[in-house]
């Protein structure tokens, strides 16, 4: 990788040589391992090692978890909250664990859409729950920074699946519980 790097630096017209850039090319590949590392990461094992049998059967809600992404169009990152909810069928699981669950995806090439649809369809398939519902709102420097150069657009995608897709005041309860602020 860093040779690569090295390669790009050449073609942008620098001298990777030079002071300022003698170890970029490491910086560089050790940083794009730091964030891609949810390639290496397995959302089975994040969740399956915080398993648990209750009686309950309310929704669960974790709001406003940070993640950091790199779109997979431009390599530049994207960024903001996830919030995440599911209703157990008689399993839940450790509370840190959904946050785990968003950084498996996040933590990888993505475009907001996918990353949306991983985590909620992984939580029905690992969870079995009543249902799944996550929403992302992020902030997009590939909007920003380059292209329209938007500089306040916020990307809102949403996948919603068993109770949250087929019952509306499920649905509407769970935007409601998200929007509350702390």
């Amino acid at each position: 990788m860093e040779e690569h790097i090295r390669s790009i630096l050449m073609a942008l017209g620098e001298n990777p040589d030079r002071e300022g850039l003698k170890r970029t090319p490491a910086r560089v590949a050790e940083a794009f391992t730091f964030l891609t590392r949810g390639y290496r990461m397995d959302p089975e094992k994040v969740i399956n090692d915080a398993l648990f049998t209750e009686e309950y059967e309310e929704m669960i809600v974790q709001k406003d978890i940070d993640f950091f992404s790199l779109c997979e169009h431009h390599l530049l990152p994207f960024f903001g909250k996830a919030h995440v909810a599911y209703i157990p069928r008689h399993k839940i699981v450790g509370v840190s664990k959904l946050a785990r669950l968003v950084d498996v995806y996040a933590r990888r090439l993505q475009v907001q859409e996918r990353l949306t649809n991983q985590i909620a369809t992984t939580i029905m398939e690992k969870l079995d729950p009543l249902g799944a519902a996550v929403v992302i709102e992020a902030e997009h420097l590939c909007m920003r920074m380059r292209g329209v150069e938007k500089q306040n657009s916020l990307i809102i995608t949403s996948a919603l699946l068993g109770a949250f897709r087929n019952r509306q005041e499920t649905r509407s309860e769970f935007m409601n519980l998200i929007r509350q602020k702390n």
